[in-house]
């Protein structure tokens, strides 16, 4: 994160409202921010796992999806998602399907920090291997997708809470991750248009 990386603000509706610094909207009072997730998948259907730095504001040392960030004020979101992948695990994507496009959700740590994202779900399928930055990851590990999934969902498995919840919905769209139906983007939220 440079210092004066901004992350985009949205009103209930998703419209974008302005933007703050990234250093300080997350807190007690978090404001509903633009964000994304990623699962990145190999050609088996296996899904790629990280587990967040330990030096973390939000969910420090928790296993969590393959990646999570802010697009930058003006960035489309598949540009947003394929930075990251680059930056946090040296992963070069050349696309990224959209799968659920209004995902949003709210989660309190125990201290009382508050995650509050509008934040849309993507795949990208990847045939190398992570190379994690420690500044963003601690750990990575693959894992089939069902497996994963009844872990998850069965509450056996401690993850994000956000990912916790995406995965709920992401079951929906089938028993296969690399035949998921993409989304129109038609469907997101104005702000990530």
């Amino acid at each position: 994160m440079t210092p004066d990386e901004r992350v985009v603000l949205v009103d209930a509706e998703g419209n974008a409202i302005g933007t703050a610094p990234k250093a300080t909207v997350h807190g007690p009072d978090t404001p509903l921010h633009l964000a994304f997730s990623c699962y990145v998948f190999d050609d088996q259907g296996r899904v790629l796992l990280t587990r967040r730095a330990s030096h973390k504001i939000t969910w420090p040392g928790v296993w969590t999806n393959s990646c999570c960030g802010h697009p930058l004020p003006g960035e489309p979101l598949p540009r947003a998602v394929t930075r990251r992948l680059s930056y946090e695990l040296g992963l070069r994507a050349e696309e990224a399907d959209l799968l659920l496009p209004n995902f949003s959700y709210r989660a309190v740590m125990d201290n009382g920090i508050v995650e509050r994202e509008l934040c849309p779900v993507y795949r990208v399928v990847a045939g190398a291997d992570a190379v994690p930055n420690p500044d963003e990851v601690e750990d990575t590990r693959w894992m089939p997708w069902k497996e994963f999934a009844d872990e998850v969902l069965g509450h056996r498995l401690a993850i994000s809470p956000w990912c916790r919840e995406q995965v709920a919905h992401l079951v929906e769209l089938g028993a296969d991750p690399l035949r998921w139906p993409a989304a129109d983007p038609a469907g997101l939220p104005p702000a990530a248009r």
